[in-house]
């Protein structure tokens, strides 16, 4: 569950990012990051606190819950969190 949602987060910030916000910028159309900024918002959300529920319920530790936190912020890198530490942990 917190894999699928991972990629949700990671997904809505790069859409965020590399289209909505581009779209807004040069082709002056705001309604794009109006639309996908909650969305992301919500999945960002979300996806934080699932990450927190694994920690309370040690199913990760605080390195690893930094490192899924950490990774949120940066493109990428809630796929590289999937990759290198949940799916070898099947969480």
């Amino acid at each position: 569950m917190l894999s699928k949602i991972a990629i949700l987060e990671g997904s809505t910030l790069l859409l965020l990012l590399f289209v909505a916000v581009p779209a807004k910028r040069l082709f002056d159309y705001p309604e794009a990051v109006s639309v996908l900024g909650p969305i992301h918002g919500a999945a960002f959300i979300l996806y934080v606190l699932v990450l927190s529920a694994f920690l309370i319920r040690k199913q990760l530790n605080i390195t690893q819950w930094s490192l899924g936190l950490l990774a949120a912020f940066l493109p990428f890198g809630s796929f590289l969190f999937e990759r290198k530490v949940l799916k070898p942990h099947q969480l």
